[in-house]
């Protein structure tokens, strides 16, 4: 058994530093697209530790740019690796990960807003609503652009059990933006509560893991001008959050 917060040891090969991937592929974070490298491992770990024991499990990661929780995810010991990248200059890198990986990688060149992820496992994974989590994960690093609209579909789809939802109540973890890691955890009464607040807390548990300075991106992270006016107090910071879906809702 792995012990409890330990990633288990199944070690890539020897092979670039992430840092060394984006000068050998030439990589910059496009501003517009709201792009933010995590280049250091042991907060890219950090976070796998967060989704649990994801030894042999099947896990989905979201826009994994050049790859550094990638690594991570692998060297848990995960059975099966589903990366979707829209961006095609991270293909190279990803495809070098995979390499040293055999048969535990797939990459999907496309936007995982259209994805459709109820495709991207085998069906004997599948669990009644009712019983415990399926052996599936969905972990990222999400973009600020697409943090929101991407929250919002998902919860759209644990209400109707469909996209990764399909296959019982899927976990995920995934880093936002502060603010809106801050909107989906406000209670009643506090400014930051939303339409998101009560949708996620409606229908999931969310649980505030850590937080993740701003200075640990490259570049640093900076806020855009439509949440600056919206939230006063605006920091760098990002904010890794678990989602646990629950049980069947009161509709």
């Amino acid at each position: 058994m792995v012990a409890a917060g330990k990633l288990a040891t199944y070690r890539l090969p020897p092979l670039p530093t992430i840092g060394e991937i984006i000068k050998l592929f030439n990589l910059r974070a496009e501003r517009q697209m709201s792009q933010n490298f995590l280049l250091d491992l042991r907060l890219t770990d950090k976070i796998v530790r967060k989704a649990g024991n994801i030894k042999n499990a099947y896990v989905c990661e979201v826009g994994p740019g050049p790859g550094g929780i990638t690594r991570s995810i692998l060297n848990a010991g995960a059975e099966e690796l589903l990366v979707v990248e829209k961006d095609t200059r991270f293909l190279p890198g990803l495809q070098m990960l995979a390499e040293a990986a055999p048969g535990r990688v797939k990459i999907v060149h496309g936007d995982i807003m259209t994805y459709k992820m109820e495709r991207a496992f085998p069906k004997n994974l599948k669990r009644n609503w009712e019983d415990d989590p399926p052996n599936v994960h969905v972990i990222g690093n999400l973009p600020f652009s697409v943090s929101t609209p991407l929250i919002v579909k998902w919860l759209e789809s644990v209400a109707n059990r469909s996209g990764p939802f399909v296959y019982g109540r899927t976990q995920l973890t995934l880093t936002f933006q502060k603010e809106v890691a801050e909107r989906l955890t406000a209670c009643t009464g506090s400014r930051q509560r939303s339409r998101l607040s009560v949708m996620s807390q409606y229908l999931c548990t969310v649980k505030s893991c850590f937080d993740i300075p701003g200075r640990a991106f490259v570049p640093k992270p900076k806020m855009g001008e439509k949440l600056e006016h919206l939230e006063k107090n605006h920091t760098d910071a990002r904010r890794a959050c678990i989602l646990y879906t629950e049980g069947t809702p009161v509709m």
